[in-house]
């Protein structure tokens, strides 16, 4: 083993439906030739020096939505030297480190890539089907000396190596020559495709239920994974880009985690085919980060700003109970907690709200997670608790549409019933003609949406496996 390193447009079921909608401003991502949409993320946050040389690493992925053309995006944001991928590839997974047919990854049309500290870059486009909800992998050789490695730690995910020295094995089919493994993402960032029928990506920005903590690891259950599972029913898909970060925080951040705000443009903003975004933070700060509700509303307000003026639709999840995970809970925190959840449901900020609080919370003790969808340690929910939030999000219509979208579409057929919500996502109340600081006035309705522009607005230019209820079936499996 390597050591410890580690939504879809739904608004409609018509395409002259869809054809009436307003879109927001492409993001700075979408490069051209043709327009770029995310199917796969994670957020690189740290890095660790790894005391290897020759080696080849092996990433599965599961992807949101399909395409006729993919491309990777690769950082080494977070180290201090540049590194060089000197071969890569994708392909579809064959089942554990096998990849069926590797197609071979050229960067500005070289094979050989070197990223300076701090940067990122893009392959360029490779013509390759990729099926939604299906598995790729990534395959990257560093030649020489691997002197450090940018990472996302809380992949969930078995990652294949080969062993120290074993040289260029990116265009192998088989995986019998990757014999290590870990659990963590290495540099690769983003996955993009192009030629697929998803109007948008939904990006997800978060902390560590986000990431995936406490679900069944190698299972694709984190509540983004059902998320895209649902979306992947509906008549229009999108792509789910899954940005969380174990331990992240709205009001502060450190070394090896950046604040909410502190990246937002590079986690969130700057996503290709970027248009909802959902954001579910506000629980470590309100723990043990030592913020006030007041604080985290601030933060909130400061993110609500940013992702309006990009033209992108923004929905707030409210903080989900955490009485009983250690010491941490008080009652001024919970008075905290309660304040944040009204501010979410009730401020007139967001565009519309998951209420993932009232989803998982138990009637009897709404301070503390029902039995049924607690992993055991009472702030990270089981299988059935992320399950549970991807199913507390709205995708049917009219929600989304900018009111004369709204008016075209009434009397269109309804939305197959795989994309209505198990408890609906509930829309802000109406503003009051004085707007909220940042916002324009405008109807409340919101959705997640991606084919959806904000309403009335012009686009603008860690934790260790505890206990769980028995799991759901894999979303999309």
């Amino acid at each position: 083993m390597l050591g410890h390193r580690r939504l879809a447009a739904l608004a409609t079921a018509m395409a002259a439906v869809l054809a009436g909608l307003s879109l927001p401003a492409a993001s700075p991502a979408e490069a051209a030739p043709g327009k770029w949409t995310g199917t796969w993320a994670t957020a690189q946050h740290a890095a660790y020096d790894p005391g290897t040389s020759e080696v080849t690493v092996r990433i599965p992925v599961r992807v949101s939505a399909g395409g006729s053309s993919v491309r990777i995006r690769l950082t080494n944001d977070f180290t201090t030297e540049a590194v060089t991928i000197g071969h890569a590839t994708v392909g579809l997974r064959d089942g554990g480190s096998a990849v069926t047919k590797p197609q071979h990854l050229r960067f500005g049309g070289k094979s050989e890539v070197t990223i300076p500290a701090g940067e990122q870059v893009a392959s360029d486009q490779v013509r390759l089907t990729v099926p939604a909800r299906s598995d790729l992998v990534v395959s990257l050789y560093f030649p020489g000396r691997l002197t450090h490695i940018s990472q996302h730690w809380m992949g969930l995910q078995t990652v294949y190596w080969t062993p120290d020295g074993g040289g260029d094995h990116a265009s192998d089919a088989a995986g019998n020559a990757f014999t290590r493994t870990d659990s963590a993402f290495p540099y690769l960032t983003g996955i993009d495709v192009q030629g697929g029928d998803a109007a948008g990506a939904v990006v997800a920005l978060g902390d560590s239920i986000t990431d995936g903590a406490s679900s069944t690891a190698n299972a694709n259950r984190r509540w983004p994974d059902y998320l895209a599972g649902r979306l992947s029913a509906c008549s229009s898909t999108a792509g789910v880009l899954n940005e969380g970060i174990s331990g992240n925080r709205i009001t502060a951040g450190v070394d090896g985690n950046p604040s909410a705000l502190d990246r937002l443009e590079r986690d969130v903003l700057s996503q290709p085919g970027a248009r909802t975004v959902i954001l579910f933070e506000g629980v470590n700060d309100l723990s043990w980060g030592g913020a006030t509700g007041d604080q985290v509303i601030d933060g909130m307000k400061e993110i609500a700003r940013r992702v309006h003026a990009r033209g992108l639709r923004l929905i707030g999840a409210t903080v989900v109970p955490y009485r009983g995970w250690g010491d941490w809970w008080t009652e001024a925190k919970e008075a905290d907690r309660q304040k944040v959840n009204a501010f979410v449901r009730d401020g007139g900020v967001f565009d519309g709200y998951a209420d993932f609080d009232k989803a998982v919370r138990d009637p009897e003790d709404p301070t503390r997670y029902a039995a049924a969808f607690d992993s055991g340690d009472h702030l990270h929910p089981n299988d059935t608790g992320m399950k549970a939030f991807a199913d507390a999000i709205d995708l049917s219509p009219p929600w989304g549409r900018p009111a004369t979208a709204r008016r075209r579409a009434s009397g269109s057929p309804r939305t197959s019933r795989a994309c209505r919500p198990a408890a609906r996502v509930r829309r802000s109340p109406r503003p009051s003609p004085t707007p909220a600081p940042g916002r324009s006035p405008r109807s409340a309705r919101a959705s997640i949406s991606p084919t959806a522009g904000p309403p009335n607005r012009p686009a603008a230019r860690g934790s260790a496996p505890s206990p769980r209820a028995t799991a759901p079936p894999s979303p999309g499996r």
